[in-house]
């Protein structure tokens, strides 16, 4: 098998997974679903400074990049996110992630960032529409004038 060939396949399937993840992450803040938010255990107060936000940029970003939509800006808008919680908010208590908390920031990040510089893979609707686009039949040629034919008199 020609491992090349599931360098497009892997990578949709990573995306679609951290994409998942972090939509679900999403909806436990902004809604209050799956038990909440780890902190207090139900939704963020809506607007409150950072956690709304960041809630809002998990659910939004995260079906995005699950659904391969927009997906460098908003893989790129997650990982800026998720560095942000990192330094802000877990590495003031201690340096090492495991020491902090903060090892989902940092995978998180990181991942995004990855998604970000590669490109959504070969299953994402950015693909499909990159494909409609290219595939459009151009404009149709002008209908070719035949040639006098020689008329003998």
């Amino acid at each position: 098998m020609n491992v090349s060939r599931l360098g497009g396949p892997t990578l949709s399937l990573f995306r679609i997974v951290i994409g998942l993840l972090f939509t679900l992450h999403g909806l436990t803040s902004v809604f209050g679903l799956f038990g909440g938010n780890p902190m207090t255990g139900k939704a963020v107060p809506l607007g409150t400074w950072p956690g709304w936000w960041a809630a809002l940029i998990q659910l939004v970003c995260g079906a995005l990049v699950l659904a391969g939509l927009f997906t460098r800006p908003a893989a790129l808008l997650a990982s800026g996110s998720m560095a942000y919680a990192y330094f802000v908010v877990h590495q003031p208590d201690h340096l090492l992630p495991l020491k902090n908390g903060g090892e989902l920031s940092a995978l998180f990040c990181w991942s995004f960032l990855l998604i970000a510089a590669l490109g959504p893979g070969a299953w994402a609707l950015d693909t499909l529409l990159a494909r409609r686009g290219t595939d459009r039949p151009s404009a149709p040629a002008p209908a070719s004038v035949a040639a006098p034919s020689s008329v003998v008199v």
